[in-house]
């Protein structure tokens, strides 16, 4: 197992992998300072660059090779997560309807996901009352997030009332 972290506008990236495959990113806080961890492993030189590249708008989609989860359910949470396209939002009620599961079971894979921005559970949101993420700074990270890719939209896209 190897890590890296560097800066981002979300806080401190912090990305662990082995040889073969990403196995966990985690966002600091807003204003976290961490020492900067480098490694030579090229899977986390691969990981920071099409994050980086995400972050610059320059990219929408990542292609990185994720460790495998333990159970089809996850990997079936993980896949509908993913399948939300940039710059859109779901309702944890509609993602569960799309994929045939409960919201509670979406939320769950949303808070326990080792893959932030990379499976975008920024992108899954509530129905009703206060938002919750578990990443970086919470809500505020979650914002940024949205706030970020609305603003990358092409024109057209852009269809989000103010």
């Amino acid at each position: 197992m190897a890590t890296a972290r560097f800066e981002s506008p979300v806080g401190m990236i912090t990305v662990t992998a082995d040889d073969t495959h990403l196995r966990g990113i985690r966002l600091g806080r807003f204003g976290e300072l961490q020492p900067t961890i480098a490694s030579n492993l090229p899977l986390l030189g691969e990981a920071r660059a099409q994050i980086c590249a995400w972050l610059a708008g320059d990219r929408t989609d990542f292609d990185l090779p994720l460790v495998a989860l333990d159970t089809e359910e996850g990997a079936r949470l993980r896949e509908g997560i993913a399948a939300i396209a940039y710059g859109e939002t779901l309702t944890y009620g509609a993602l569960g309807n799309r994929i045939g599961t409960v919201a509670r079971a979406v939320g769950q894979a949303c808070k326990t996901n080792p893959f932030p921005i990379v499976i975008p559970c920024h992108r899954v949101v509530s129905a009703a009352g206060p938002e919750y993420y578990s990443g970086g700074s919470g809500p505020r990270t979650k914002t940024w997030l949205l706030d970020f890719e609305y603003a990358h939209l092409p024109q057209y896209r852009r269809t989000r009332l103010i």
